[in-house]
């Protein structure tokens, strides 16, 4: 058996260093005075500030009770492995609970790191086709797939909001979707910027080598906007038929709304609806969110220019390389983690690169 004294020893150690920095006689003290609140006769007058404070609640829950699943775990854990002999039955067993605390641990441990003011918010997902025709479009339809299925695998729930199909309604040229779960924007936040896919293009009657690019774009959906104001006169609304497929979807294509503020220029739009009305609400949302980062930005980089630091360039800068041919290769090129299992990482695996970008680049 792998698992030794030594790696139960280690698992107790991150779980005390957990415990200090989480605080949980803080998060005790928390959970009575929120409960408190939450008993209050007029607690739902302000149905907004009501959801805050029980979801506050329960973040602080689930901090003690993980905690609590932790220490009793690593506890039951080292009384089995004391009674544990090589080779018996048991073993296996012991093996898939170690194995099932190390991840939670690690998990836990991945969301310490969100620390940026908006990591525990949902994301606007945006994935934009480079030039190339079907190539890129193609390839901007495997990220879709890629990322739905990583979605899924982490319990968050992702709506597309917005869809515009490729050459022959195969592809895609962008797509929008609104992610939401907890630290969803946390997690995908480093996402943005160019994705490079090389393979043998499919497109290619000469079998040649292809290049691809797509670009994804990630803002966290954002409450307080209030600071935000939109003039009516800056604001141009668009209805329109969305492109997408007919049948149960046509009410839906036909109410498709895109808002543009006309002094930066930035558009958001939705077709996720039957109706005009809540498209337009939804579009407004978005735009309301994408203004409010383009001002934070820009408060930033007044920041790091006073300070003489370098300014970021953007979303521009190309992260992650998907070889497919000659070799099999996925490189993030910021934090230098790769893999071969290429079928894997296309199929939504994408935790090792993710976590190591939590890790290292904030």
């Amino acid at each position: 058996m792998e698992i030794g004294e030594k790696d139960l020893q280690e698992a107790l150690d991150r779980i005390v260093f957990l415990e200090n920095k989480l605080d949980l006689e803080k998060a005790k003290k928390k959970i009575e005075e929120l409960q408190k609140e939450t008993e209050s006769p007029d607690f739902w007058n302000d149905q907004e500030k009501a959801k805050e404070v029980s979801q506050e609640l329960k973040e602080a829950k689930e901090d003690v009770e993980i905690m609590n699943y932790f220490k009793k775990e690593i506890n039951d854990l080292k009384d089995f492995f004391s009674i544990l002999e090589e080779g018996s039955d048991l073993e296996k067993e012991f093996e898939e609970r170690f194995l099932k605390l190390k991840r939670e641990l690690s998990k836990k441990e991945i969301e310490l790191n969100f620390t940026h003011k908006y990591d525990k918010e949902g994301a606007i997902f945006t994935i934009m086709a480079g030039a190339g025709g079907k190539e890129a479009e193609d390839w901007a339809l495997m990220l879709l797939r890629m990322y739905q299925r990583y979605f899924e695998k982490k319990g968050f729930d992702a709506i597309m909001v917005d869809e515009l199909l490729g050459e022959g309604n195969e592809g895609i040229k962008t797509v929008t979707l609104e992610v939401k779960g907890k630290y969803a924007y946390g997690y995908l936040r480093r996402e943005a910027g160019v994705h490079r896919l090389v393979r043998i293009s499919p497109f290619s009657a000469q079998g040649l080598r292809h290049t691809s690019f797509a670009l994804v774009d990630v803002i966290p959906i954002i409450k307080e906007t209030e600071d935000i104001k939109i003039s009516p006169e800056d604001l141009r609304v668009d209805y329109y038929r969305a492109s997408g497929p007919g049948g149960q979807y046509v009410n839906k294509r036909d109410s498709a709304v895109r808002l543009t503020h006309i002094p930066t220029g930035t558009v958001a739009q939705c077709q996720m609806e039957r109706s005009q009305g809540k498209n337009k609400e939804k579009a407004m949302s978005m735009l309301l969110s994408k203004l409010f980062m383009i001002e934070d930005q820009k408060r930033r980089e007044e920041i790091a220019k006073e300070k003489g630091e370098k300014v970021s360039a953007g979303w521009g800068n190309q992260i992650r390389s998907y070889v497919l041919q000659p070799y099999r290769m996925v490189k993030d090129l910021r934090t230098r983690v790769e893999t071969s299992n290429t079928d894997a990482v296309l199929d939504g695996e994408i935790d090792k690169f993710i976590e190591e970008e939590v890790r290292l680049l904030d």
